[in-house]
């Protein structure tokens, strides 16, 4: 009977062991998943921008508030991003190159989802693009979406006011903030950097990219940074993330660039891995 009673209680006490442990481990498991949520509440509220804005915020003036006057090639830069943006979101992509192999600048943009991005400016395009038959190439639609087309049957593809509404985007981000300016004969809006964090931020990622062992080997850089600075370059803003750098690593950085810069991209295309659409956008800046 003694036997019989120091089983029964060691069974109990191994019982309840195996409770503790659970409860153990389901704390833990709580606990991680506490964890976790505060990891994605960091992260969420970290400001995220897309191409376009971080190409326009990179050439506006932080305190006035405005693009260079003599920068002519920001507004089709700008239109290049929205279909780099597009394609790394999953929304677009370049038909196939077929058994001949045509290049990059001959080959068709196709829609790949329709499904909203949450961003005006981007759903206006990936809507045009969707709707039009037959396809366009990236060279054509750069051109239509910034009204440089000789044809008025496509002028309703032109994207209006795209710096105005991509400024009012980070105004809404708190990066930026409205004022006006009066210059003599008319008064202009302006938006001057209020959140200089993610300028800064900006500008290092930029910097950082280039100037480490990744700027040496381009194959490894990230799509989107690679896309910034080749997308910023062709927007003439890039130099102005360079400018704070002393004499060396000015030099450094832009010698990488121009590395970046002298890639061709029928050939990088053609690797594994990769946007084909963002090197057509590329090919269309450099042809």
């Amino acid at each position: 009977m003694a036997s019989l009673k120091q089983r029964t209680s060691g069974l109990v006490q191994r019982k309840n062991d195996r409770e503790s442990g659970g409860e153990e481990d389901e704390a833990r498991r709580c606990g991680e998943e506490d964890d976790q949520e505060q990891e994605d509440k960091g992260d969420s509220k970290e400001t995220r921008l897309t191409l376009m804005e971080e190409v326009l915020l990179l050439g506006l003036k932080d305190q006035e508030g405005y693009t260079s006057f003599w920068n002519d090639c920001i507004s089709s830069g700008l239109r290049g991003c929205m279909l780099v943006e597009l394609a790394l979101r999953g929304r677009l992509t370049l038909e196939a190159c077929g058994v001949r192999r045509r290049s990059l600048l001959s080959r068709k943009v196709i829609c790949k989802s329709d499904a909203p991005t949450g961003d005006v400016l981007l759903d206006e395009a990936l809507k045009h693009i969707k709707d039009t038959q037959p396809p366009e190439t990236v060279q054509s639609w750069i051109e239509l979406l910034s009204g440089e087309t000789w044809n008025p049957l496509k002028l309703h593809y032109q994207l209006r006011n795209v710096r105005e509404r991509l400024a009012k985007n980070l105004v809404e981000k708190g990066v930026l903030t409205t004022e006006k300016q009066n210059f003599l004969l008319f008064d202009m809006t302006t938006h001057p950097l209020t959140n200089n964090t993610i300028k800064q931020r900006l500008v290092k990622k930029v910097q950082e990219s280039v100037s480490g062992e990744v700027g040496e080997r381009p194959h490894r850089m990230d799509k989107r940074v690679l896309s910034l600075i080749l997308l910023a370059h062709s927007s003439d803003v890039l130099e102005n993330a360079f400018a704070p750098l002393q004499d060396e690593q000015y030099d450094l950085g832009m010698k990488r660039v121009h590395t970046l810069l002298e890639l061709e991209p029928e050939k990088e295309s053609a690797k594994p891995n990769v946007n084909e659409l963002m090197w057509a956008v590329v090919a269309a800046f450099t042809k």
